[in-house]
């Protein structure tokens, strides 16, 4: 921000002076935007009322305050997906007509969290479904309580953020914790769609309320974010900060020596695991339960090769583990829960993450369930900033669940046959080999199947510079890039090689013929045999992208910046 005119150390009080300008400078801008914001509300407000009072349809006619707090909520709640749900919850909280949009956007997070919160004890009474003697169902209930409670977890993340920084330093975040907070919701009201009952009408009507207040809350944030990006002043309020360009909390200068080769980082581990008992614990998970609750210091664990038989859980209070392994085909961990067997595909992972801020390298995950046992995860990751560096993730039907948040994988292999890149996360898939298997006989190959369920959720799949190509004889397999799970399904392949085996239509529709207008699917400067776009299907989904487009999706813009990549050593190309 300020150049000094030497290079020697700057005293206290030119240090003090520079830091209190900073501020200034900081307040001043965000004032400015914030008043910029509040006249783009007034100005809303006002045509919105005028062109009622012009056709006679004004509902309030009593003038002063309350129309104008009124307007103001109207206005804002104008952006939002649920209008009506938006505006009967926020206009009894407003009393003041000078009340900006942040506050309107912390109030819309309250009341969001109010209701999540409710249906949590609505659901931890398994009395309100009376008759449920299915253990899939009893599943699906227990699951829904987790969920809402990782919903709840991301609500408090965004409401506590907002009131520690300025709403548009974090807003980024903000964005991404809304989007799986959304995500967690749509998870459980799946569940009960798997369980096979006639209650998934009961809980999605249930749900309707924290559904649409979550979505309410994830639209405003993003059209706050919008007018800043509009008015040009979001960047200039960044390089006032140092949020952005801080580097995690956990990387101190003797992890940076910790990550610099494979031999300090076993060396230097903080826990070993072995199956011969040359380390201080024998299973993963036992190794885990050792790590300390919410560290902000990274906790390296080092498993040394063999199999492990386990279902394995990192919870969402162990933050910051780095997990590394002899090689992806060398250490494995190993397990067949499956769907058929009476376990509902969130359940089903042989390793979960639910801790931000994990890595993995040189490890293994499978599912062996088969596939004739259908929906069987090998890893689902459903936290923050996660990155998995020379993996191995293998099983046949729904492989790798990226359910949620911000993800990056480098250098894996990942097999399976059904959706096997399935999910609602941000997620960048660099530099893998991807492998569709031969799938149970009169079966097709969906290689992903995203789920993003909400316009405003910054979500969806990028598989960038990767190698697409068949495991095996799949000359008499149809295969697919992918099917669109849910409405608004985003993926992208790009800059990747395809190979021939690859079906000319390219993707294949959920049901029916087509898919819904408002999918995003793209196809950007792949190579390969597979490549040709001639006579993939006619979606208005399906589009054609130019640089700019496909920009988006790489890792500096999709996944909002890379500092959490640099620390996990993996390598990266963080645009196009």
């Amino acid at each position: 921000m300020y150049s000094f005119k030497s290079y020697g150390k700057v005293n206290e009080a030119e240090q003090a002076s520079l830091e209190a300008r900073r501020k200034t400078r900081k307040r001043i801008t965000i004032i400015s935007l914030s008043s910029i914001i509040l006249v783009a509300v007034i100005v809303a407000a006002v045509v919105g009322t005028s062109v009622q009072n012009s056709h006679g349809q004004s509902k309030n006619d009593s003038g002063g305050d309350d129309q104008s707090i009124s307007a103001s909520v109207k206005a804002v709640c104008d952006v939002t997906l649920y209008k009506d749900s938006c505006y009967s919850s926020l206009s009894p909280m407003v009393n003041s007509s000078q009340i900006q949009p942040e506050e309107i956007f912390k109030l819309s997070i309250k009341v969001a969290l109010a209701q999540v919160s409710k249906a949590i004890q609505y659901f931890s009474n398994h009395g309100v479904f009376k008759g449920v003697n299915n253990n899939m169902t009893v599943a699906a209930l227990e699951n829904c309580q987790e969920l809402l409670g990782l919903a709840v977890d991301h609500l408090n993340n965004s409401l506590s953020s907002d009131e520690q920084s300025s709403l548009l330093d974090v807003s980024e975040d903000l964005h991404t914790w809304l989007s799986a907070a959304g995500t967690y919701q749509q998870t459980c009201i799946d569940g009960f769609e798997e369980a096979k009952e006639a209650l998934k009408d009961t809980v999605v009507n249930y749900l309707k309320n924290c559904t649409e207040l979550t979505s309410n809350s994830l639209a405003i944030i993003t059209w706050i974010s919008k007018v800043a990006s509009t008015v040009n002043l979001r960047r200039r309020l960044m390089s006032l900060t140092y949020y952005k360009n801080q580097e995690p909390l956990w990387l101190h200068s003797n992890d940076r020596n910790l990550l610099q080769t494979e031999l300090n980082l076993k060396r230097k581990a903080d826990i070993v695991v072995a199956k011969d008992g040359s380390g201080k614990y024998k299973t993963i998970a036992a190794a885990l339960e050792a790590v300390r609750d919410k560290s902000d210091k990274r906790t390296v664990i080092y498993v040394k090769k063999g199999v492990y038989f386990e279902n394995v859980r990192v919870e969402k209070l162990k933050w910051n583990v780095m997990m590394i392994g002899d090689g992806m085909t060398s250490t494995i961990v190993s397990a067949s829960l499956n769907f058929i067997d009476g376990t509902p595909t969130f359940s089903t992972a042989t390793f979960a993450v639910f801790g931000k801020g994990f890595i993995a390298r040189d490890m293994g995950f499978r599912n062996t369930a088969g596939p004739q046992k259908h929906q069987a995860v090998a890893l689902m990751a459903s936290a923050d900033q996660v990155v998995f560096y020379r993996c191995h993730i293998d099983a046949f039907q729904d492989t790798l669940y990226a359910h949620s948040n911000r993800q990056f994988y480098r250098e894996c292999n990942i097999y399976g046959t059904v959706d096997f890149i399935f999910g609602n996360s941000a997620a960048v898939i660099q530099n893998c080999n991807i492998l569709p298997k031969k799938p149970m006989q009169g079966q097709q190959n969906t290689i992903t199947a995203q789920g993003k369920v909400d316009p405003n959720q910054n979500t969806g799949l990028s598989i960038q510079n990767c190698t697409i190509s068949p495991f095996g004889d799949l000359s008499s397999v149809l295969t697919y890039l992918g099917r669109p799970w849910k409405n608004h399904s985003t993926t992208v392949f790009m800059q990747s090689t395809l190979d021939k085996f690859i079906n000319p239509n390219g993707w294949l529709p959920w049901v029916g013929n087509s898919a819904p207008d408002t999918i995003f699917y793209a196809e950007f400067q792949n190579v390969g045999a597979g490549s040709s776009t001639k006579n993939r299907v006619k979606w208005k989904g399906l589009r054609n992208v130019t640089n700019k487009q496909a920009s988006k999706f790489t890792v500096k813009a999709f996944l909002q910046g890379d500092k959490w990549i640099t620390g996990s050593s993996a390598p990266y190309k963080s645009d196009l």
